[in-house]
């Protein structure tokens, strides 16, 4: 008599239990991937016994396979809160050093400024120029953020605008002998203003003026007005000239380097209201969208790129993983871009607790990415993705467990019998 099947049986329903166990229990784990046990026979056999007279001695757990289906998404708000919809991990960096994988983007920034998890792992990304918006690294590095200390001022380098000159104004001086007489247009008539910034994030004032000359087709460019109650009174000079062909179009002057398209360097002094003394620097006022159509002057957009320190107010993860951070200076710029992983065989994967798993040979290395390229999945921000256990089926699984548990207890009662009458036999 031989109680090796049920033995085995035994074995293999508790294991069973403790899959679905694990599974109910992390019902409510977010990003959690359920598992399941897949059983297999086990037989005896001599080498080269083709026959089929071996009863088998039972049943094994061959493997506890993972689960990767995609789960229910929840909205959360919480702005550090990422899910992937789709293919992909987070890759992080453990305490250790070494690196690990989650689903779970229920991410927060520590006192240093770094993105981590619950248990401290730093959440890794790709470094981004914040001035480009393009990628800095080519490989992944822990996400930072600066928390403990403002940005750094910028000073202006470049004003952008849009404007439109009307072309129907006649030039500056005027035309008294014409029928009807034709005004004077004064130079405030046609301008714009906007603050700039120097190195130390000083705001000061710069105003552009447009006067049309007598040649057509033609503006002078101010950056003052003449002051009649200096002594003696003070004549400004035109910093430059923009010109336009009969199209409107602007075709002057010309950048350098000829790629930056239609500039006019402005020269500014930041004192006042800076009592430091420091020293001029030139700003390039970018004129490609400058126009002179028959319609009224109008300013469309008016932009700088210089600003002063300012503090950290806000970060927001988008769907291609770029993460915008803003600032009390009114800037957002891009610091980073998170990082996706993906593997051949996912169910390679051995999972370390908390949420994480390690790669292995089985898995296959891991092969990095952005959200949104090629396979991998998008990222919603201020959404968690719920663990993907049906409940529901669980607990019908734990029921079936249970009676085949029941089953092989019993075929080991009934062997114990059947061993109870041998030894009685006189």
């Amino acid at each position: 008599m031989s109680f090796q099947q049920g033995l085995s049986g035994l074995n293999a329903s508790s294991k069973n239990l403790d899959v679905i166990g694990h599974n109910i229990a992390n019902a409510n784990t977010t990003g959690f991937k359920s598992s399941r046990a897949e059983f297999a026979e086990m037989i005896a056999s001599n080498l080269g016994n083709s026959g089929s007279k071996n009863a088998g001695i039972g049943v094994e757990v061959a493997a506890i396979a993972q689960q990767f289906t995609q789960s229910n998404l929840a909205i959360t708000g919480n702005s550090l809160d990422v899910a992937i919809n789709g293919n992909g991990f987070f890759k992080l960096q453990q305490t250790d050093g070494s690196a690990a994988y989650t689903r779970a983007g229920n991410f927060k920034l520590d006192t240093t400024g770094s993105l981590v998890t619950n248990n401290a792992d730093k959440v890794m990304g790709y470094a981004i120029d914040p001035d480009t918006g393009l990628r800095t690294s080519t490989d992944p590095i822990p996400m930072v953020f600066p928390t403990a200390e403002p940005i750094a001022a910028k000073q202006t380098q470049k004003i952008s605008m849009a404007l439109n000159l009307d072309a129907r104004v006649a030039d500056a001086a005027g035309d008294i002998t014409a029928t009807p007489p034709v005004a004077a247009t004064p130079r405030a008539t046609y301008g714009t203003s906007l603050n700039v910034y120097d190195s130390q994030g000083v705001a000061k004032p710069v105003s552009l003026y447009f006067q049309k000359t007598a040649t057509a087709n033609t503006w002078d460019v101010y950056d003052k007005l003449d002051d009649a109650t200096a002594v003696p009174p003070v004549v400004a000079t035109a910093i430059g000239q923009v010109v336009f062909d009969n199209n409107g179009v602007i075709t002057g002057p010309a950048a350098t380097p000829p790629a930056t398209g239609f500039a006019l360097p402005v020269t500014i002094s930041p004192s006042p209201p800076n009592p430091n003394a420091l020293p001029d620097y030139t700003v390039q006022v970018s004129l490609d969208k400058v126009t002179q159509f028959g319609t009224k002057f109008a300013v469309s957009d008016l932009s700088q790129d210089g600003y002063t320190a300012g503090e950290l107010t806000g970060i927001n993860i988008e769907n291609n993983g770029m993460i915008m951070t803003r600032y009390s200076n009114g800037v957002t710029r891009a610091e980073g871009q998170l990082a996706l992983a993906n593997f051949r065989n996912t169910q390679g994967l051995t999972p370390v607790g908390g949420n994480n798993w390690v790669e292995t040979f089985a898995s296959g290395q891991a092969v990095l990415g952005t959200p949104t390229d090629g396979n991998f999945g998008e990222l919603r921000s201020g959404a968690l993705e719920d663990s993907n256990v049906d409940l529901t089926a669980e607990l019908v699984n734990m029921m079936t467990a249970q009676r085949s548990y029941q089953a092989n207890a019993q075929t080991i009662k009934t062997q114990d019998q059947v061993m109870q009458t041998l030894v009685n036999l006189r």
